[in-house]
């Protein structure tokens, strides 16, 4: 389209906007979705062309949708490590993953954000315990902070707000469309991660969306803060982008058939290295001191500190600045220097201690 014909689009949107807040008799240009194009646009873009999903049968695992990432596809487990980045005690068998006892939250290595996540569970069978000790697991976003329960809740009874499908602690589901134990059970997830301004005021609230074997349980609803036992924990600030957990809660819960759908703006990929890596890295290199936060590392160039991101073991980038570090190979243990830029160029900074 030529910038004549974008000005008058713009232009004629202008007008009408402009003349529905002088009358407040028409709202159509206050309502225009994307103000740069007009009612059935010629020149707008067609959405991209994604292959479907294939379902799931209780046989065999489905197909992701073309434009998704596989978290776990029956088969390869190397996506998933325990909280530290550790390699995960549970076990891969029959085209599933299974929660060993003792064993430990596992998370995913690769962080998201806003997102629609596909997951399938089965609990034990036959089955044991009563409540809440009854086929227990759960789906955390935000690392290990925003759950959606697993339970089994077939014919058994514990608090509304800790059954299958619940927010766990806030919002029960709307109805519960539990299949017994042993079949396999889907949720499909919309997660819309929380905001937070630089002082760490909240500016929205994790909102959740969520189909327990294809019926609408969670109706995009506002979480008070993590989800957790005993009391209502207060949001803290943590970035946009965190791993995906499942529970260890003591059962062998099983999990196949993961995806997850990006929603938003595409960016590079961020993750979350295992915490030996990280302290490996932190230490004083000449203009710059690298520290580990967290699951993340820090780098403070004279007075001001940069929050750094991974895109790769040894690739990091802050989302402030165009400021960039990349160490040596991963292998090496304590890196005895590394690379880093500002917008342009490279620097080598040498440890000092």
């Amino acid at each position: 389209m030529n910038h004549l014909a974008r000005f008058v689009k713009l232009g004629a949107w202008s007008f009408s906007g402009a003349w529905s807040l002088g009358f407040g008799a028409c709202t159509l240009g206050l309502a225009q979705p994307d103000p740069n194009w007009l009612d059935h646009d010629r020149d707008r873009p067609l959405p991209p062309v994604v292959q479907p999903a294939i379902p799931s049968t209780d046989e065999k695992a489905g197909q992701a949708p073309s434009d998704a990432t596989v978290l776990f596809d029956g088969k390869d487990i190397s996506q998933w490590v325990s909280l530290d980045g550790t390699p995960t005690k549970w076990i891969v068998r029959d085209s599933y993953m299974e929660c060993v006892k003792d064993s430990g939250y596992v998370r995913t290595l690769q962080n998201f954000g806003d997102c629609q996540l596909h997951i399938e569970w089965a609990t034990p069978v036959p089955a044991h315990g009563e409540g809440q000790g009854r086929g227990n697991s759960g789906v955390f976003l935000g690392l290990d902070r925003y759950e959606v329960q697993v339970l089994d809740s077939f014919e058994a009874k514990t608090y509304a707000d800790g059954s299958a499908g619940s927010i766990y602690g806030q919002y029960p589901p709307l109805v519960n469309v539990s299949r017994p134990p042993g079949q396999w059970q889907t949720y499909d997830i919309v997660y819309a991660a929380p905001r937070f301004d630089a002082a760490g005021r909240l500016l929205s609230p994790v909102r959740l969306t969520v189909f327990h074997n294809g019926v609408l349980i969670q109706n995009h609803v506002e979480l008070t803060g993590p989800t957790s036992w005993l009391e209502r924990a207060p949001y803290h600030i943590h970035p946009e982008k965190q791993p995906i957990s499942l529970q260890d809660h003591g059962n062998p819960v099983r999990y196949r058939n993961i995806w997850i759908r990006e929603v938003g703006k595409p960016g590079k990929k961020e993750f979350s290295l295992p915490i030996k890596l990280l302290d490996g890295y932190a230490g004083k290199y000449d203009r710059l001191e690298i520290s580990r936060d967290g699951n993340q590392l820090a780098a403070t160039l004279g007075s001001v500190r940069f929050s750094l991101f991974a895109e790769s073991p040894t690739k990091f980038f802050a989302k402030t600045t165009d400021f960039q570090i990349e160490f040596p190979s991963a292998e090496s243990g304590k890196p005895d220097h590394l690379l880093w830029s500002v917008g342009e160029g490279a620097n080598e900074a040498k440890r000092s201690k």
